[in-house]
């Protein structure tokens, strides 16, 4: 499956805080992986939307830029961690993406102080919740880039000018 779901968090914690406590919230068990990198975490779990496991790897976000030039900004770039949502043995791309679906909106009832954007194909903002506000689900094919800025920048960490 070359399609990825990803949900970007923010909430102020170190990561390995925030992956706990994303553990502790989704009732995911650790599992040691000699492949993983510095900072990150696999979980996995009963799946939400299908029969068999959901599989989690949480760890920092290398994606976003810190202080991007403006025509590189995302919506991404203030989130700290991400978390790649897989289901175990599926290849089935609409299914790992309710899945991911259904995580994000556990996690945002669960984890209401942390900032959360859930993205399709890394192209794509597919939602997003801020502590405060909500969560808002933005249309089809709205891009994480600068060119959908004025759609997603009132419901993302931080503001971006440019």
């Amino acid at each position: 499956m070359s399609t990825s779901d990803t949900i970007f968090l923010a909430g102020g914690e170190p990561p390995d805080s925030v992956a706990a406590r994303l553990a502790d919230a989704l009732r995911l068990e650790r599992v040691d992986d000699p492949g993983l990198t510095e900072g990150e975490h696999f979980f996995r779990g009963p799946a939400r939307t299908v029969e068999g496991r959901v599989l989690l790897v949480v760890g920092p976000n290398i994606y976003g830029e810190q202080d991007p030039e403006p025509e590189d900004v995302s919506a991404i770039d203030r989130y700290t961690g991400v978390v790649h949502v897989r289901i175990a043995g599926s290849r089935n791309e609409e299914r790992q993406a309710d899945e991911a679906r259904a995580i994000f909106d556990e996690l945002a009832a669960a984890q209401p102080s942390t900032a959360l954007v859930l993205a399709h194909a890394m192209s794509w903002i597919v939602a997003a919740y801020l502590p405060g506000r909500g969560v808002h689900t933005f249309p089809p094919e709205t891009s994480l880039d600068v060119e959908d800025i004025d759609t997603w920048a009132p419901w993302v960490v931080g503001s971006h000018d440019g």
